[in-house]
């Protein structure tokens, strides 16, 4: 089993495919509202970051001396490698593959960066030790993480997660062409604390998965379901709009501890139909096992659905960070739609 971080994100999130929620079946055959299933557990994914992103710049030691061609075409850390030579890089092993086919030429390379593609060309120089051509950049094609699935659509085959973009620890919006969704166990819990937010800790549990992702926006992550998902261990609910949501009481479904989702009362303080930042709702967490567990809402458990009056209204999204017990939510209206 291999140990997860969460993401570093300009927001919390979690994400969650799994159910085993008490009260599953199948689907009302009189439901007048759209049906889901209701997410809640904990998962582990990696995500492809659609390049290869430099970590760091640095030096290499040639026969001739130390030189660094990357700092001399002016990559910087943060930059996303979309493609060299004309080859479109996806991945570490086709970028070191088409430095060695330059073989010390000089190339272009197409960059993303704030946003913006750019191009710088590079010169690849033979490394003294190894033999392979390299330009000096530390890289990374993959990002690793524990999340919460908001919701399951049985007719689509798809679920959706996080309520939010994921953004890298540069704060870049991340175009993630495909990844890979596993169960997951919450093994720890950092609690949050006023100005500082907390965080759940897990492992991957099997190697089989549970699913694929393959689009993300600012409403959340969403992908496609492992085909032979067992959907009547889960939750059927309906969706309600906006309209319907109201001040009061709620609950929310999150998993803080081992792999099974729990129910946790909150309260909806605002609900805000037109907000433009999908920010569509205030919470403020009433349940006093959470509280003192996580000390509110922690890194991980965004995207933990949010359910009023036995409707689906939302998903947490975001934590207060001077106060942890309060936090975002967005309609999952929005989130449907997108």
């Amino acid at each position: 089993m291999r140990r997860l971080s969460y993401f570093l994100l300009s927001c919390i999130f979690a994400l969650s495919l799994s159910i085993t929620a008490a009260g599953g079946g199948s689907v009302p055959a009189n439901a007048q509202g759209r049906i889901v299933y209701l997410g809640g557990n904990a998962a582990g994914f990696l995500l492809s970051m659609g390049g290869v992103q430099v970590i760091a710049v640095g030096e290499v030691r040639t026969e001739s001396g130390v030189c660094s061609p990357a700092r001399d075409a002016g990559l910087k850390g943060g930059d996303l490698i979309t493609k060299a030579a004309g080859i479109k890089i996806e991945d570490a092993g086709t970028l070191n593959q088409t430095l060695d086919a330059a073989a010390g030429r000089a190339i272009e390379v197409t960059v993303r960066r704030d946003g913006e593609e750019i191009g710088v060309t590079v010169c690849p120089v033979r490394e003294k030790l190894t033999g392979k051509y390299k330009i000096g950049v530390l890289i990374r094609d993959t990002l690793s993480g524990i999340g919460t699935v908001t919701y399951l659509d049985r007719e689509k085959g798809r679920f959706g997660a996080l309520g939010h973009g994921v953004c890298d620890e540069n704060n870049n919006l991340l175009g993630v062409a495909s990844g890979k969704v596993y169960e997951c166990r919450i093994v720890s819990v950092t609690k949050g604390v006023r100005g500082k937010a907390g965080e759940l800790k897990g492992i991957f549990v099997g190697e089989k998965g549970v699913g694929t992702s393959d689009k993300i926006n600012a409403c959340g992550l969403y992908g496609e379901l492992r085909e032979d998902i067992d959907y009547s261990a889960y939750r059927a609910i309906e969706i309600a709009s906006l309209s319907e949501a109201h001040m009061g009481e709620a609950y929310i479904w999150s998993t803080v501890d081992g792999i099974a989702p729990a129910q946790y009362s909150v309260s909806v303080v605002k609900v805000d139909e037109n907000n433009k930042e999908n920010k569509n709702f205030v919470l403020k967490i009433t349940d006093s096992e959470l509280i003192c567990r996580t000390g509110g809402i922690v890194q991980g458990m965004s995207g933990s659905p949010i359910v009023q009056d036995g409707k689906l209204i939302g998903a947490v999204t975001h934590v207060f960070l001077n106060d942890p017990t309060r936090g975002y939510g967005i309609g999952i209206e929005n989130m449907l739609d997108n």
